[in-house]
């Protein structure tokens, strides 16, 4: 398929291989280089948590993936397709959703036209799915159907993170990009959230997922990547991954670290938190 059609590419990887795989990467910004070369994989079906202090790097991996920041070296190889140079744009049409980080919905449109844009290239690739697909995702988020016609910048918080996973779910993805979902977020709205994006990762949709609240990360992740310095340096399954050492590189204090212990013990033997 030429980068200018958006028709959506059907899976190309062999059996068995990652369904993204990120290899040597760096990036910057002008003569700053923030990611010194990371490296890790996502296998299909898998929930992949990039962790890691400020200015670790973890926003500018996801603008990297996104398409937003380009990479200065090293490839991103997408169902054995190399897509390091693609634009955003197509990265969306082959099959890529994101929820950025701040949510970042149109406050002045309505829920329901936040979910159209968010299904531009659904519309463009097979017009005739549109309406399923609102249907679909409207029954996954009741609280946007019973308020479809409300203007999202008059939503809470939570209600609006909904809304930015709902919106990147119109586009039928089978890579998700969720970058920060739970910052400033109240816990109530942090347990919804977590109820609704364990429902998504339970239909087979692949994800990577930057989190500050490690605690509530290590509760839907199947793999823990640390980045400090922009290199990682801790790529582990959740299960197998040592509570202190984690804490250890992401300088947690005794109370954080208590939770994650917490966490990662509830873990231990499941696939799936």
């Amino acid at each position: 398929m030429s980068e200018g059609a958006l028709s959506r590419t059907e899976p190309t990887a062999a059996e068995g291989a990652p369904l993204l795989s990120v290899r040597d990467v760096t990036a910057g910004f002008g003569a700053t280089t923030v990611l010194h070369g990371i490296s890790f994989d996502v296998v299909p079906g898998e929930v992949c948590g990039i962790f890691g202090l400020n200015g670790a790097g973890k926003s500018v991996t996801m603008g990297v993936l996104a398409g937003i920041i380009p990479a200065r070296s090293g490839r991103i190889v997408y169902n054995g397709r190399d897509v390091t140079a693609m634009s955003a744009e197509h990265r969306v049409a082959l099959g890529w959703g994101h929820v950025p980080q701040g949510r970042q919905v149109f406050p002045q449109l309505t829920v329901e036209e936040n979910l159209r844009l968010g299904a531009f290239t659904l519309r463009r690739r097979n017009k005739s799915r549109y309406p399923a697909v609102l249907t679909s995702v409207l029954e996954r988020f009741p609280i946007l159907a019973e308020r479809r016609t409300q203007l999202a910048g008059t939503m809470s918080g939570g209600q609006q993170a909904s809304l930015a996973v709902a919106r990147a779910l119109m586009s039928e993805p089978t890579l998700l990009f969720v970058d920060e979902p739970s910052a400033g977020l109240s816990p109530l709205a942090i347990r919804d959230l977590f109820t609704a994006l364990k429902a998504v990762a339970d239909t087979g949709v692949s994800m990577v997922l930057v989190e500050q609240n490690v605690a509530f990360g290590l509760q839907i992740v199947d793999t823990v990547h640390v980045l400090q310095t922009g290199q990682v340096k801790l790529a582990k399954a959740v299960q197998d991954v040592d509570a202190g050492e984690l804490g250890e590189r992401l300088g947690v204090g005794r109370l954080l670290g208590a939770g994650i212990e917490q966490v990662l013990a509830s873990r231990k033997g499941d696939s799936r938190g």
